[in-house]
């Protein structure tokens, strides 16, 4: 068992008060969700993947996030870094002040939602451990993997990471842990969930890294293109005139 989360006195206060303005979102596809360990790969769509997660699928599921923004003094760089380093150099000293602004309640945020910290170095089997022990708790974990590398006009590449879960996984439980697609569209305010893929032990890690991703990446394209005309909200942070539409 996971070990129970420390939510903050005030944060389920703040969290009813957030959902109660952010906007509602329609859910197609929830049966598509297996009654068995699942990881949910969407894209980020920014801000609104990851909100509308909180606050429009099951209550059950964790999500996903940088290991940085949980610590308050590591969210400020990352911020400005992930979020405003690319603005005009004239304006950056603004957007620097913004972070340090943001970056108590970044952390507050993060600290106290669903949240699974991820990180990159030699603390990222403590993300692993978490992220079984929700999984053997028949939690759903919600992935955003997009990185900042366009792929084909509604998503960017993905890092393939996450797909290590599933081995580390199956070697603790002997059980196929299955990748379910998402797409996130805010300008409809809609999710939309595909059919399962299931982890095949029987390729090499690579193999599996690669099949999976593809296999994410052509589902929530498609799901995009299904969908009627509409302004994909893209990963990379550009002005909204440059927001692509969903066709290719």
């Amino acid at each position: 068992m996971a070990e129970e989360r420390k939510v903050a006195r005030l944060f389920p206060f703040w969290f009813k008060v957030v959902d109660f303005f952010y906007p509602r979102y329609t859910v197609e596809g929830l049966e598509n969700l297996p009654d068995a360990p699942t990881m949910i790969i969407g894209n980020h769509a920014q801000i609104h993947g990851p909100l509308c997660v909180q606050f429009n699928l099951p209550d059950n599921a964790f999500t996903w996030c940088a290991a940085e923004v949980k610590d308050i003094k590591e969210a400020q760089p990352y911020a400005y870094r992930d979020f405003w380093s690319g603005k005009p150099r004239s304006v950056r000293w603004l957007f620097k002040g913004i972070s340090y602004v943001v970056a108590p309640l970044l952390a507050y945020v993060h600290k106290n939602a669903r949240t699974i910290g991820v990180y990159h170095d030699h603390r990222v089997m403590t993300t692993f451990r978490e992220t079984i022990a929700k999984l053997e708790e028949n939690r759903p974990i919600v992935v955003f993997p997009e990185k900042a590398e366009p792929n084909n006009g509604i998503l960017c590449r993905f890092q393939e990471g996450f797909v290590d879960t599933a081995k580390l996984y199956y070697r603790r439980t002997g059980k196929k842990l299955n990748f379910v697609p998402m797409y996130v569209a805010p300008s409809l305010k809609k999710i939309v969930l595909g059919k399962p893929v299931e982890y095949n032990e029987k390729l090499s890690m690579e193999e599996e890294r690669h099949r999976i991703c593809e296999e994410m990446t052509a589902a929530i394209t498609q799901m995009a293109l299904n969908l009627p005309r509409h302004t994909v909200t893209p990963y990379l942070n550009v002005p909204k005139k440059d927001y692509p539409q969903n066709i290719l």
